[in-house]
């Protein structure tokens, strides 16, 4: 027996935490053909599989560092398992949270007793005053995946699984910093090495997929904030060595396939799990599906179920595109009476539409945006050869996430009024005062010339702005030295119907 198997087997993890079922997902196994099971860590005390991770850690401290208490950095389900462990184990424990945590998630750490510090707008900042802290406080850190002991206290997920479902064909598992697929892996790889570890990331968060292709850690310059649970943009040394040696391959999936995911999830067991909750069903039905995979016994893990309630319009609205039930197009008719009712009849039919935006642009011509709901994904093929057959110039923007976030949802249209304008992507973190700070460091010489913002129920927000610059490289400077996050919208075909 190793002793990465012995460390797991031995973590009492269950002095805090429970044996959480394996539940058999009987419409999806039988939409795809496989015996697929839900592996509900949504259902732990604190909703999520972290608190396995540090109890195991915080068991281990010697009776000094105990007195000495623990400290953290989290925005979320880590901050509740090191808190909830330090109740348990009477361990004085400080969680710094990030500015922009949703109060129901500081609420949470503080009713198991912890003290919370605010510090920073992201993870990445919180972490720093957290061991700004640390180093006069002298506080044992509790990092949420790159450690030993942590890493074992996550593979008991992978020792119940086998327990449970000796036979296991294919396990995904969700990666962020990479502890619960470090130790899930090497438990089964040692036991079995012949069941199949699949690592499911985001594609805007693949920090671990990212740094097996390049043989090296990488640290990525942006990550996504949708799923949040998993927005890393530097995975552990150590778990990067064991993915390394143990994970057989790494998928990335979009955000529509999460909520569809979450949907999914939510028709099997009637809960509601968070992003990165859905992360490995987006990617074990997507990996079904692109290597024909039959008969095999599927687990996948439902991680956590931490999710503020706002951000549930976000998901229900992006479901239908994720699930292929939705097509999005921006159509150019003429402009005259009729064109709306003949595009109606000739392309639209008895499908539902699920959107639609309009703003009158010239005497000749309009665009229109439209959504329409789909039966399958062949059906938007077929909607698109209709379009062409009869004539119609029109954009599909149905993987296109700028228009799926901001587009759909502007009023208006197009303005000649606007000179030299620059559209930018920047993504400010969900606190009081963001917008006038940023305005402020990007200065007063350029003006506005569009805006448009939408919550998500997030940590951090994207919105959408147009300048008017006559110097791109003096614009992009200034944006730059505020700090924020951004990206320039620079799609020909976005830009014309903005």
């Amino acid at each position: 027996m190793n002793e990465a198997v012995k460390q797991t087997l031995l973590a009492p993890v269950y002095d805090v935490s429970t044996i959480t079922p394996l539940q058999q997902a009987a419409r999806l196994s039988g939409q795809y053909g496989n015996d697929i099971y839900l592996k509900r860590e949504d259902l732990q005390p604190i909703h999520s599989f972290k608190i396995r991770g540090a109890y195991n850690k915080m068991v281990h401290l010697t009776a000094e560092e105990r007195r000495n208490g623990v400290i953290a950095a989290s925005a979320g389900n880590h901050a509740q398992g090191v808190a909830l462990s330090a109740r348990k184990l009477g361990i004085p424990a400080t969680i710094v949270m990030p500015q922009t945590t949703p109060e129901i998630k500081v609420r949470a750490v503080k009713d198991y007793g912890a003290d919370v510090i605010l510090a920073g707008d992201n993870y990445s900042e919180a972490y720093e005053a957290c061991r700004d802290v640390m180093a006069s406080s002298g506080q044992t850190l509790i990092h949420p995946f790159d450690d030993e002991m942590v890493i074992a206290g996550q593979g008991t997920v992978g020792r119940e699984i086998l327990e449970q479902l000796p036979d296991v064909d294919y396990i995904f598992i969700p990666v962020g910093g990479g502890g619960l697929i470090a130790g899930i892996a090497q438990y089964i790889k040692a036991l079995r090495p012949d069941v199949r570890i699949i690592g499911v990331e985001p594609d805007d968060s693949n920090a671990m997929q990212a740094s097996l292709q390049a043989g090296e850690r990488l640290t990525l310059p942006h990550v996504g904030v949708f799923a949040d649970g998993v927005a890393v943009k530097q995975v552990g040394s150590l778990t990067y060595d064991i993915c390394k040696r143990y994970v057989d391959d790494i998928v990335t999936i979009d955000n529509d396939a999460i909520c569809a995911a979450i949907k999914q999830i939510f028709e099997e067991t009637r809960s509601i799990v968070e992003p990165a909750g859905a992360l490995s069903l987006a990617g074990a039905t997507a990996y079904l599906n692109s290597h024909g995979l039959r008969h095999k016994k599927i687990v996948t893990i439902c991680s956590g179920a931490n999710m503020s309630f706002e951000k549930l319009q976000f998901i229900a609205e992006r479901t239908l595109l994720g699930s292929g039930r939705e097509a999005l197009f921006a159509v150019e008719l003429s402009e005259r009476p009729g064109a709306l009712t003949d595009l109606c009849a000739k392309i639209v039919g008895k499908h539902n539409i699920t959107a639609f935006s309009y703003r009158l642009k010239s005497r000749e011509s309009a665009t229109i945006f439209i959504g329409i709901n789909l039966a399958s994904e062949t059906d938007r093929t077929k909607l698109m050869q209709a379009l062409r057959a009869n004539g119609y110039k029109f954009t599909d923007y149905s993987s296109d996430d700028v228009v799926k976030e901001h587009v759909r949802h502007m009023i208006g249209g197009t303005t000649s009024a606007a000179t030299n304008e620059h559209i930018y992507l920047v993504n400010f973190p969900e606190r009081p005062g963001a917008l006038a700070d940023f305005l402020q460091r990007s200065g007063k010489q350029f003006n506005i010339s569009l805006f448009h913002y939408r919550g998500q129920g997030g940590d951090v927000g994207s919105v959408m702005i147009g300048f008017e610059a006559s110097e791109a490289r003096q614009l992009e400077t200034a944006i730059a030295a505020t700090g924020y996050d951004h990206t320039p919208v620079k799609s020909a075909a976005l830009r014309s119907f903005l």
